[in-house]
């Protein structure tokens, strides 16, 4: 897998080379106006929701909350109730410690409510999603004049992506980049998958989102047969905080709405040029239907690997229980490699680009499922064959979508209310301009994806 030689070079700039920072470096120092925490007014108890990058994400955001309340965080509490059943808390999955302290001259954490204040009535509020200064700097911080202790039932997407000053949004990039690092012993385990990755040369991280949760959530059913159809149909149906129930699996899937398939993966791949010989690790749980619908994929592609490959079962034993920690394996392995491709923009998909972004690392090619899908059925009618004309549409497709330092995303036009919140471009999926700042005058980018 190693290249070398004037072709391996070519290939190495043409499947691997990252693109270029154009001088934008990472830029989290307070400005000069910043100062210690004031006095604390009272307790903020966050309760976190969904899975991992949904809860690290609503962590950080909580941290800025804090900040903002003039509030004293009490260690978040985590989903335990989600999907995925994970009993994991905080510091099983985090370094607590080094949570607390890089955090000192911002925001005090405390990991327990003071005994004292343990039984005294709280008020439990679920702040307003994608809320500004004026909404915590009022109403919420208006609460500590009744009480000494606020209780966040949800954490997800609480607070806004634009619009909030320079401290906060640098704030919420220490958090997340710098504090909330994971527990020594995922960070051990997930530095050891790494370099076993490495050891077979340059490596694409596939973050494969074919799980059953998922695939009844969105209620995609591409290649799937009846009965896994209606398997996923009830689990939906039975899934109360799942709110939306009927869905039409083919309108899904060409508004572009739909994770790709392990089979069009594979298809993307060889397009874009990768040999069947590239290492990929693929960063998921169960895969759905496991072997039936991974054999495509496989063919064309023998060297998938995964954390249950790469490690030993007693290696692996201390997570094997534990959705998050598992996660976070998978987390680690994805921020650090070559290239990272995500099979569907989800909560993961956007904190390791972000990440990646943030560190100015590798490759993140995100693919255009919209425009895909009908590639793709034209290959399944039989219109259209594998080969140059369909590897040069889906290359010129992704020219501009290798994760190149840009602005974030704002609303898109016409947009209202919360779907104008809810369109807009994540902050933890692009933190430039907030917390990346250029230092260089920018130069000709010619480091992408050629013919």
């Amino acid at each position: 897998m190693f290249l070398n030689g004037s072709k391996g070079d070519l290939d190495y700039d043409k499947l691997w080379k990252p693109p270029s920072n154009r001088g934008f470096l990472p830029c989290t120092k307070p400005t000069p106006n910043y100062t210690a925490p004031a006095e604390s007014r009272g307790y903020l108890l966050v309760h976190t929701n969904g899975g991992l990058n949904q809860m690290r994400s609503g962590i950080c955001d909580m941290v800025a909350v804090a900040r903002i309340l003039n509030a004293t965080l009490v260690i978040p509490e985590l989903d335990k109730r989600s999907f995925w059943q994970d009993t994991s808390n905080f510091s099983d999955i985090f370094d607590e410690e080094h949570f607390i302290n890089s955090l000192a001259n911002d925001v005090k954490i405390i990991k327990k409510l003071p005994i004292e204040l343990v039984n005294e009535t709280r008020m439990v509020k679920q702040f307003i999603s994608w809320s500004g200064m004026n909404y915590y700097e009022n109403e919420i911080a208006s609460l500590w004049e009744d009480y000494q202790v606020i209780r966040a039932s949800k954490s997800d997407s609480r607070l806004a992506n634009n619009n909030l000053p320079p401290d906060i949004q640098k704030l919420r990039c220490r958090a997340c980049y710098e504090a909330l690092r994971f527990s020594p012993r995922i960070e051990q385990i997930g530095k050891l998958l790494v370099e076993r990755m490495r050891s077979l040369g340059p490596y694409i991280a596939l973050h494969l989102r074919y799980e059953k949760d998922m695939l009844a959530f969105s209620g995609c059913t591409h290649d799937l047969s009846l009965n896994e159809a209606e398997e996923l149909r009830i689990i939906r149906e039975n899934t109360s905080y799942w709110k939306v129930k009927d869905i039409d699996p083919i309108e899904q899937r060409s508004k572009g709405f739909c994770p790709l398939t392990p089979k069009e993966v594979g298809i993307f791949l060889t397009a874009l040029g990768y040999p069947s010989k590239t290492p990929i690790y693929i960063a998921a749980g169960e895969i759905y239907g496991v072997e039936s619908h991974m054999a495509e994929l496989r063919s064309r592609y023998p060297l998938l690997m995964s954390k249950e490959k790469l490690a030993s079962i007693e290696e692996l034993e201390p997570f094997s229980n534990h959705a998050s920690q598992m996660a976070a394996l998978d987390y680690i392995v994805s921020t650090e490699s070559d290239v990272f491709i995500p099979s569907y923009s989800g909560n993961m998909a956007r904190a390791v680009e972000g990440h990646r972004r943030f560190l100015g690392r590798g490759r993140s090619i995100s693919p255009d499922r919209k425009a895909l899908v009908r590639l793709f059925d034209k290959l399944d009618q039989g219109t259209m064959t594998e080969g140059k004309k369909l590897s040069n549409k889906i290359i010129d497709l992704h020219r501009r979508r290798l994760g190149s330092p840009r602005k974030r995303k704002g609303p898109i036009s016409g947009t209202k209310g919360m779907d104008r919140f809810r369109s807009e471009e994540a902050f933890y999926a692009n933190p430039l301009p907030d917390c990346l700042c250029q230092t260089e005058p920018p130069h000709q980018n010619i480091s992408h994806i050629v013919k």
